[in-house]
């Protein structure tokens, strides 16, 4: 059974809905330059206008309202508030997140606020190549007092980070992602600064004394070893994958075997003294893990590499190859409780799809019904075993830009139509199902 004060939510990320790149004052992000770079994004698509939610955030709430939406999770874009990622505080900007933090209340939902999804101040990107150095942790916790200043007194759910395995992996690692750069070395040394930057951040937070709670989403995939042969793989996996993104937040130490394995390749950072000690406070004092759920990963052993990952069998799969495996969210949950035994809230969980209109204009995604049904389930069921689940936060609220796959994956519980100019809202099956499930706390 699932509490009665659980947050039912849904979720999105400011680059992906907002548009406005350049209105009131608001400073380029990486991502504002990176989607206009030829080549760089899918068919060309950018965030210029995306779901237009910043003139449109109210229309947006009162669809919230009539599915009954506990809470939702949104993203504050850190150029809109300090246009220069430092210094001078736009103040339309403080306005407009103020406006719709109060619109949320005023309806009953509960704001929660990701201070970093991704869309950093090109400024600091040019000043010091973003977050290859140190200084963006200051620069980043002064942005984020910022935020708890003008909002902390009626927001009292903050997510610091948001996926940083992912951006750094796919920005640093894969180049499909700003700045486009392929080096392990940079990849770690970034990652790290994430880590210092949520350390920072949540010690900034606690000594506010404001009464919320915080911490970090990391994007989650538990994994599976292809056969029993393979145990080394998987060890492997977990200590690169999922435990090195995780210990560092929330134990403020990064695994031995991870540890070795980097140094013998020769691209492990050098890790101050000082740091691993913010990191360990940092992690004492965060309250909740905060985890993005798609699909778990099969790996199998590769001399060079230590794993690699292959297509399992056992599950079905997305359109785009995602593996839909529900039980894989019951076995993360409980791994995550006998790791950490911290509170966990469910930041992100959803199915991309190619969802299209009939001739009658509805949208009849029983796939998203049952995908999302599937995983609820495997929430009340690690819940029943003592997992301590505060939130389920679906992605995402509205469909939206998609980072590598544009306007054609679709996410959400209302159908925009990006085709015309109006952008129209429509509600699909989905949207009452949910509503459903939140009157009934799941049942």
């Amino acid at each position: 059974m699932f509490k009665k004060d659980f947050l039912w939510g849904s979720a999105s990320a400011a680059y992906q809905v907002e548009g406005a790149i350049d209105v009131d004052g608001k400073g380029p992000s990486i991502w504002d330059v990176w989607a206009h770079i030829d080549g760089k994004t899918f068919e060309g698509t950018n965030g210029d206008i995306a779901c237009d939610h910043y003139h449109r955030f109210k229309e947006d709430v009162q669809l919230m309202k009539k599915m009954g939406l506990k809470a939702y999770r949104f993203s504050i874009s850190w150029p809109r508030i300090m246009p220069k990622g430092k210094g001078e505080i736009n103040q339309k900007g403080i306005e407009f997140y103020s406006n719709l933090i109060d619109e949320l209340l005023s309806n009953d939902i509960v704001p929660v606020v990701t201070l970093y999804h991704w869309d950093l101040p090109q400024a600091l990107q040019d000043l010091y190549s973003g977050w290859l150095s140190p200084e963006i942790v200051d620069d980043f916790t002064h942005y984020s007092s910022v935020c708890f200043d003008h909002f902390g007194d009626r927001v009292k759910h903050w997510i610091v980070m948001n996926e940083p395995n992912i951006f750094t992996q796919l920005g640093y690692i894969l180049q499909i992602h700003p700045p486009g750069i392929n080096d392990p070395y940079m990849y770690l040394k970034s990652y790290h600064h994430t880590a210092l930057a949520h350390a920072n951040t949540v010690k900034k937070y606690k000594s506010l004394n404001q009464g919320g709670i915080i911490g970090s989403s990391i994007a989650f995939g538990p994994g599976y070893a292809q056969n029993d042969e393979e145990k080394d793989a998987l060890d492997h996996y977990n200590a690169t994958g999922p435990w090195w993104f995780m210990d560092s937040y929330m134990k403020g130490e990064y695994p031995k075997l991870a540890l070795d394995f980097y140094a013998n390749k020769g691209c492990l950072p050098k890790f101050k003294d000082e740091d691993m000690k913010l990191l360990k406070e940092g992690a004492e004092l965060t309250d909740f893990i905060g985890i993005n759920y798609y699909q778990t990963a099969m790996v199998k052993g590769h001399d060079e590499q230590g794993h690699e990952q292959v297509k399992n069998p056992n599950v079905r799969h997305t359109d785009w190859g995602w593996a839909i495996d529900p039980d894989g969210l019951y076995y993360g949950l409980k791994l995550l409780k006998e790791r950490y035994n911290k509170p966990v809230i469910i930041s992100e969980n959803g199915l991309g799809a190619y969802d299209s209109l009939t001739d009658s204009g509805q949208i009849i995604d029983d796939y998203r019904i049952e995908f999302l049904s599937e995983h609820i389930e495997a929430c009340e069921k690690a819940v029943n075993e003592g997992v301590d689940l505060l939130a389920y936060m679906t992605w995402s609220f509205t469909d939206l830009l998609s980072w590598l796959n544009g306007y054609k994956k679709r996410y959400g519980f209302v159908y925009i139509d990006f085709d015309n100019e109006g952008l129209k809202r429509i509600k699909k099956k989905s949207f009452d199902w949910y509503k459903n499930v939140i009157e009934r706390n799941g049942l």
